[in-house]
């Protein structure tokens, strides 16, 4: 579980021109925010979206969300070390929804399968593109999140594998 933080603006990508090209982008700062779960064994994504901010309340009710799918199973989130999902008002929750909290350490984000989702949306939904408005962005990423199952399907199942690279056997040279 972790939440991505997209800001309106224009991805730019690589132009190579003869003459200056000016790129129209967003004024202002609009973010969308996404807090997502995702369940690699059944490759489905339950998530609670805002333009305004992550908070403690609303890790609660991504929570609830995981527990009515749950199906009396055991369930353990991976989380990373954000000051809203460490709260007691979290903690309290899940301990009420039988949901265990696993958290990984600082600067791991490479730990958390999700991270690999989000850098999968940011290619596919923003780099090289445009929005012209803020609702035009928020669709398109919603778009992406619900094609997931269907139209990614493919790269999901190469992506959002358990397979991580591991230290053991590995010859060592020193430096």
């Amino acid at each position: 579980m972790d939440a991505a933080h997209l800001v309106l603006s224009s991805f730019l990508g690589w132009m190579w021109c003869k003459v200056r090209q000016y790129v129209k982008a967003a004024s202002g700062r609009q973010r969308y925010n996404v807090l997502g779960a995702f369940n690699p064994v059944t490759h489905q994504l339950i998530r609670v979206t805002n333009d305004t901010y992550i908070t403690a309340t609303t890790v609660c009710e991504l929570l609830h969300k995981i527990a009515a799918r749950g199906v009396g199973m055991p369930i353990t989130l991976v989380l990373d070390n954000a000051r809203y999902q460490h709260c007691q008002l979290v903690q309290d929750l899940a301990r009420t929804l039988n949901i265990e909290l696993l958290f990984l350490p600082s600067y791991s984000p490479n730990l958390n399968l999700i991270e690999r989702l989000w850098k999968f949306v940011k290619k596919e939904v923003l780099n090289s593109r445009h929005q012209g408005s803020f609702a035009d962005f928020k669709q398109a990423i919603d778009k992406c999140l619900d094609e997931l199952p269907t139209t990614h399907r493919a790269a999901m199942q190469t992506l959002m594998t358990l397979k991580f690279q591991t230290f053991e056997n590995v010859s060592m040279l020193a430096g």
